[in-house]
C-alpha cells in the first residue's frame, strides 16, 4: 500500500526552496503548469529517477527554509524526483533533525548525552524549557551528542528562513563568498548536495549558533538571537597540546589559519599529494600498507588492503566516501580536524581517490557541525579555484572533485553501508554483507570508505615514509592516535599520543581527579574500566586483552559525583532511539534493555538479579544476531558496568 498526501499543495516558499536545488520543473509531471505537450506524453521520468540521490538535499532545503517538511512540500519533492510518497516519508521521518509536523522556525537542541549529562544537562534543559515557553517561538529538543563534549554542556540553535544570518563562524573570520553566501538565501544552494558548490549555484549555510559550555542565560540568548550568541571558541582550544613540537596530526591546529590555503601550503600542505603523483597509485597503496595504517573509526581494518581491493575492481566508476558522521557519544576528534585543518582532509581525500582510481568523492558530514561545514565548503572551493581539485589536479591530468553531503542526525549512518543508503536517498539502514563495499558500495560501484582521522594519517605516511611512520607506536598498532578526553577532567580535549601510551598517562595529561569512579573507553558502544586499571596500554591489542575496546578513541572519566545508573540508563535510551529497527534483535533488544534498566533504577517490577539475568540474555541475542555494529555493541557498556564496576551491587 502506498502513502498519498491527498490535496496537500506546497507553498510558494516551499516550491522555491526545492526549485533552487533541483532547477525549475520541466513539465507538469514534475509540478510545472500543464501544457498541451504534457497531455500527449510523459517526459523526464528517467532523468528524475536518476536523481533519487537528491532526496536528502531536497529535504534539507525545505527544513532550512521553512523549519519543517509539510505533506504538500514532500509531495512536491516526490513528483520532482519520481519517488514513491511512502518511501520519501520513510526517509523524512528517519532523521532526528527533520520534522514532518509544524514547529517554530527556531529549534534549540540541548545535548543530554554522557558528557553533558555529567555536566548538568538535565538541569540546564529544565531551566531552558521553563524560560522558553510556547510564546517564545523556540522549540527545545533534547538531543543526542552534539560532538562538543570538551565544552559540556552544549546547545545548538538552528533558525530556518530565507535570509537568516549565520552564527558560526564568527563574523569576519572567513572573508569569502562561501560564508557571505548565507545572505543569498536557499536559492543559492547547489544541486548535488545542497551544501557545496555543485552543478549549479552556490552554497547556503544554515543560520546556526553553537553555545558551549552553556548556561540557561546563554542558551536562551542563543535561541532567541543567534547573531548575539557568545562566539564559539577556536578549534585550538580543544587541543590542549597546541604548539607541542612532537605532534603529527594536530601540528597545524592553532598555528595555521584554517581559512588560508597559502598558509596551509607554507606549513607543508600538498607535499604529500605531490609525492603521491611521483610514486603512482600502486606505490601509494604499498606505502600505506607497509606503514600498517588501520582504520581509526573502531573496526581497525587495514587501510592498504581496503584500498587495494577497491583499486583492483574492474567495474567502474570507483567512488571515495569520507565518513565524517562521527556520532559516537564522546567523539569529537574529526570535528576538530575539520574545523582546524580542513585542507588536510581535502588533500588526503585526493590522495586516497588517486590511489584507488576514483574521480568523485563524497564527504558525508554530520548535520550538527555547522562550523566544519563552513570551513570545508570554503576549503573545497579554494582548492577547486587553485587547480587542486577539478579536471586537472596539479596539472597531472587526474580529475577529482569532492561533494559535501549533510547528514541529518542519525547515529546509524556512521555504519558505512547505511551511509551509502543515506547518500542514495534511502533510509539509512545497513545492508547485508557480502557483497562488500569494495565490490558494490555507493551506487552499486566499488567504493572505498574511510573516516577523517584515517585519511589524515595518509599525509605523514607519504611525507615521512612508511618505515618512519611504522616506527611510531607498537609493531601491531602503528602511528599516532587521537583520543577524545572528556568528563570530569581538568583539561578535556583532543590529545595525540603514539599507540602504546597507557590510559593513566593520557589521563595525567588531561588532569584526572582524585575521586575517579570509572573510565568509559570507546564511547556508548565501548566499555567501562576501573580506576585501578589505568595501566592498560592504549592499543587495539592491549585493550582487547584487557577485555575492553579502544573504539574510535573516546575516553570519558567520571568521578564519584556522577550517578552510574543514570549514565547506563542514558546509554540504553541512546541505543533505543538510534536503532534503525531493521532487524528484530536490535529493534526489540534495545527496548527490553532500557525497560530492565528502568525497573532496576526505579526498584519496580522484578528484583535486580532477575533483571540482570534478563539483560544478559538480551545482550547475547543482540550481539550474536544483529545485522550491524549498533546492535552488536549496545550491551557492551552495561555489561562492563555490571561485571567490572558492580554497578547494581
Amino acid at each position: 500500500m502506498d502513502l498519498r498526501f491527498g490535496d496537500s499543495k506546497p507553498t510558494d516558499e516551499e516550491r522555491a526552496a526545492v526549485d533552487a536545488l533541483l532547477g525549475p520543473p520541466t513539465s507538469s509531471w514534475e509540478g510545472a503548469d500543464r501544457s498541451d505537450a504534457d497531455l500527449r506524453w510523459a517526459r523526464g521520468g528517467r532523468e528524475a529517477r536518476d536523481r533519487r540521490d537528491q532526496l536528502l538535499p531536497a529535504l534539507h532545503a525545505l527544513n532550512d527554509r521553512v523549519g519543517w517538511i509539510s505533506e504538500g512540500a514532500l509531495d512536491y519533492v516526490c513528483r520532482r524526483l519520481t519517488v514513491p510518497p511512502a518511501e520519501a516519508y520513510g526517509v523524512a521521518t528517519f532523521y532526528a533533525m527533520f520534522s514532518v509536523r509544524p514547529r517554530p522556525a527556531t529549534v534549540l537542541h540541548v545535548c543530554t548525552d554522557l558528557a553533558c549529562t555529567a555536566a548538568g544537562a538535565s538541569e540546564l534543559c529544565a531551566a531552558v524549557e521553563a524560560r522558553l515557553g510556547p510564546e517564545s517561538g523556540v522549540q527545545v529538543e533534547r538531543s543526542p551528542c552534539l560532538g562538543l563534549c570538551e565544552r559540556a554542556p552544549a546547545t545548538l540553535a538552528i533558525r530556518a528562513g530565507e535570509s537568516a544570518r549565520l552564527g558560526v563562524p564568527p563574523p569576519g573570520e572567513l572573508e569569502d563568498e562561501a560564508v557571505r553566501a548565507d545572505s543569498e538565501g536557499p536559492g543559492a544552494a547547489a544541486p548535488g548536495d545542497g551544501t557545496g558548490k555543485g552543478r549549479r549555484g552556490r552554497t547556503t549555510l544554515r543560520a546556526t549558533a553553537v553555545c558551549a559550555p552553556a548556561t540557561p542565560d546563554t542558551a536562551v540568548r542563543t535561541a532567541t538571537a543567534p547573531e548575539s550568541a557568545p562566539p564559539e571558541p577556536a578549534p585550538a582550544l580543544a587541543v590542549p597540546q597546541t604548539g607541542a613540537p612532537d605532534l603529527t596530526l594536530l601540528k597545524r591546529i592553532g598555528t595555521v589559519d584554517p581559512a588560508s590555503l597559502d598558509d596551509y601550503r607554507a606549513h607543508g600542505g600538498y607535499t604529500a599529494l605531490r609525492r603521491a603523483f611521483e610514486l603512482g597509485p600502486a606505490a601509494v597503496i604499498r606505502e600505506v600498507t607497509d606503514a600498517g595504517l588501520v582504520g581509526r573509526g573502531g573496526a581497525a581494518f587495514p587501510t592498504g588492503r581496503k584500498w587495494q581491493a577497491t583499486a583492483a575492481q574492474p567495474d567502474h566508476p570507483h567512488y571515495l566516501v569520507c565518513n565524517a558522521d562521527e556520532s559516537e557519544p564522546g567523539t569529537f576528534k574529526d570535528r576538530v580536524l575539520m574545523e582546524g585543518d580542513p585542507y588536510a582532509l581535502v588533500e588526503a581525500m585526493t590522495i586516497a581517490a588517486y590511489a584507488t582510481g576514483a574521480h568523485r568523492g563524497h564527504l558525508y558530514l554530520r548535520g550538527e557541525y555547522p562550523r566544519a561545514l563552513a570551513r570545508l565548503t570554503h576549503a573545497i572551493e579554494q582548492a577547486r579555484t587553485r587547480g587542486l581539485l577539478g579536471d586537472d589536479v596539479l596539472g597531472q591530468g587526474y580529475a577529482f572533485d569532492i561533494e559535501i553531503r549533510r547528514g541529518a542526525g542519525a547515529y546509524i549512518c556512521g555504519e558505512e553501508t547505511a551511509l551509502f543508503n543515506s547518500i542514495e536517498g534511502y533510509r539509512g539502514e545497513p545492508r547485508s554483507k557480502p557483497p562488500f563495499p569494495v565490490e558494490k558500495g555507493l551506487f552499486g560501484r566499488p567504493t572505498v570508505e574511510n573516516n577523517v582521522e584515517t585519511l589524515v594519517n595518509v599525509l605523514p605516511i607519504l611525507t615521512m615514509g612508511a618505515e618512519a611512520y611504522a616506527a611510531i607506536g607498537t609493531p601491531t598498532s602503528t602511528g599516532p592516535k587521537l583520543f577524545c578526553v572528556s568528563g570530569t577532567v581538568a583539561r578535556p580535549g583532543v590529545y595525540e599520543l603514539p599507540f602504546g601510551a597507557t590510559l593513566g598517562e593520557l589521563l595525567t595529561l588531561a588532569g584526572v581527579r582524585d575521586n575517579l569512579r570509572a573510565v568509559l573507553l570507546g564511547g556508548a558502544a565501548g566499555g567501562f574500566v576501573r580506576p585501578d586499571e589505568l595501566d592498560i596500554p592504549l592499543t587495539f591489542e592491549g585493550t582487547r586483552e584487557a577485555g575492553t575496546t579502544l573504539g574510535s578513541g573516546v575516553v570519558m572519566a567520571f568521578d564519584d559525583t556522577v550517578p552510574l545508573p543514570r549514565l547506563l540508563l542514558r546509554i540504553a535510551e541512546f541505543f533505543r532511539d538510534e536503532s534503525c529497527g531493521q532487524c528484530v534483535p536490535c529493534r526489540v533488544g534495545t527496548v527490553r534493555q532500557e525497560e530492565a534498566l528502568h525497573r532496576i533504577a526505579d526498584r519496580t517490577g522484578a528484583d535486580a538479579a532477575g533483571d540482570i539475568t534478563l539483560l544478559r540474555e538480551v545482550g547475547r541475542a543482540m550481539r550474536d544476531a544483529s545485522i550491524c555494529g549498533l546492535g552488536q555493541t549496545a550491551w557492551n557498556a552495561v555489561e562492563s558496568a555490571i561485571d567490572r564496576l558492580g554497578a547494581y551491587e
